[in-house]
């Protein structure tokens, strides 16, 4: 996979290629990933990439100049990209649609400043992508938890792909709870089932704990969710154990 990124903090994304498995999956060229830096596409002395807004009001807005430009020779270098654009008007960015980029080859992220980018940058994006109700100051961090979400999935990026596969919200269901030593802790212990070997009883007390957290605490999660024979299974263990507290 390729993945470029469009930004006046090219440094930032060091944290990417410097650090943990994304890092070490660039090394080995299982992913191309390139941070650009915008001001190499402007044309004054200054390398100016934002100007003030046509109409007034508080803010610098990003002028769509040097990403158009930037894209153009990528584009025309590289093939075409699949374009977004990190804004909080933006659809919100999940699991499903970090899988559905995953299968994507090219992708090209567009990181903003101040009030945005000039509106006019919409002509060349494929789709605006938000991590959540809220605001930065830039699209860098968004790009890179997008990124760092989206290459989990990208064959060989992560080792044991199984460990992709039981994270939480891969299919729909909260992650279990996990123990490592000791199996004693100021009085809390490690559940005795973990312990015993038998790996069907801990399966099916990892898949209750599963569904019994998203009930809880993501129902909306719960009632999409496709339940199979295991799942069938760890519901009717724990409402066995609902029925025995009550009793």
């Amino acid at each position: 996979m390729k993945i470029r990124v469009l930004t006046i903090f090219p440094e930032m994304f060091s944290i990417l290629s410097q650090y943990g498995v994304i890092s070490r999956a660039i090394k080995e060229n299982k992913v191309d990933f390139v941070a650009v830096n915008l001001r190499d596409f402007t044309t004054d002395r200054h390398r100016t990439t934002d100007d003030y807004p046509y109409g007034g009001g508080s803010g610098l807005v990003m002028k769509v100049e040097p990403f158009l430009k930037a894209y153009e020779k990528l584009r025309d270098s590289e093939g075409k990209p699949h374009v977004i654009l990190t804004s909080p008007q933006g659809n919100v960015f999940n699991n499903e649609k970090a899988l559905e980029l995953a299968k994507k080859d090219n992708l090209l992220f567009l990181c903003g400043r101040y009030e945005g980018i000039d509106e006019r940058i919409t002509s060349i994006v494929d789709e605006e992508l938000s991590i959540g109700d809220f605001v930065l100051s830039g699209g860098e961090l968004p790009a890179m938890v997008m990124i760092e979400s989206i290459l989990r999935f990208v064959p060989g990026v992560i080792g044991d792909i199984e460990s992709v596969e039981k994270d939480s919200f891969f299919n729909d269901l909260l992650d279990y709870p996990h123990y490592t030593r000791p199996r004693e802790v100021d009085g809390m212990k490690v559940p005795e089932v973990l312990l015993n070997g038998n790996h069907e009883e801990i399966e099916l007390f990892r898949r209750k704990e599963s569904i019994k957290r998203t009930m809880l605490r993501r129902p909306d999660l719960f009632l999409k969710h496709e339940f199979d024979k295991m799942d069938k299974k760890a519901l009717l263990s724990l409402f066995r154990e609902l029925m025995d507290g009550v009793e």
